[in-house]
């Protein structure tokens, strides 16, 4: 049953990255984003990591696939919908993102880590809670300032000046 969860997830994760990469419409590349994200953090949820799968539903689906969604629906420029023009630059793409995938398989095929013991105490979500409000809280603040400023540039963008009519 856990395998077949965890090829469902890789299939949403991968599927999600692929149409975000591949759409020509920014609407819809952002929708599948989002759902990539989501793909992540149940991911982290099979890893038994409740704690950074909500941070990473929180942060990264909740604030920047929504804020990135906003961008777009604001500003709205023709020019980032072009037409799809299917090039030999497309085809090495794929081909890159083949081989490197075919390389990911292959090193996690020979590293032997499905062979390591369970680990015997994992920690609860008051330790790990605690370990970030003590010893990591200057990366916590770090990281929501870098959050602010991605904000701040967002709204900056979608600052377009309208013509009057």
């Amino acid at each position: 049953m856990a395998d077949l969860l965890f090829i469902a997830v890789t299939a949403i994760t991968v599927g999600g990255a692929v149409l975000a990469l591949e759409s020509t419409e920014m609407v819809y590349a952002a929708v599948a984003l989002a759902g990539s994200l989501f793909g992540i953090a149940a991911f982290f949820f099979l890893l038994n990591a409740p704690y950074v799968a909500v941070f990473q539903i929180t942060v990264y689906v909740g604030a920047v696939a929504v804020l990135i969604l906003f961008t777009v629906m604001l500003v709205r420029q023709e020019k980032w919908m072009k037409e799809a023009t299917y090039s030999l630059a497309r085809l090495f793409g794929i081909l890159a993102a083949a081989a490197i995938a075919a390389t990911f398989a292959l090193s996690f095929a020979a590293s032997r880590l499905y062979d390591l013991p369970a680990q015997q105490n994992t920690p609860t979500f008051f330790e790990i809670g605690q370990l970030i409000s003590t010893n990591l809280s200057p990366i916590l603040l770090v990281l929501a300032l870098v959050l602010a400023a991605s904000v701040l540039g967002a709204i900056t963008l979608a600052k377009v000046e309208r013509e009057e009519h």
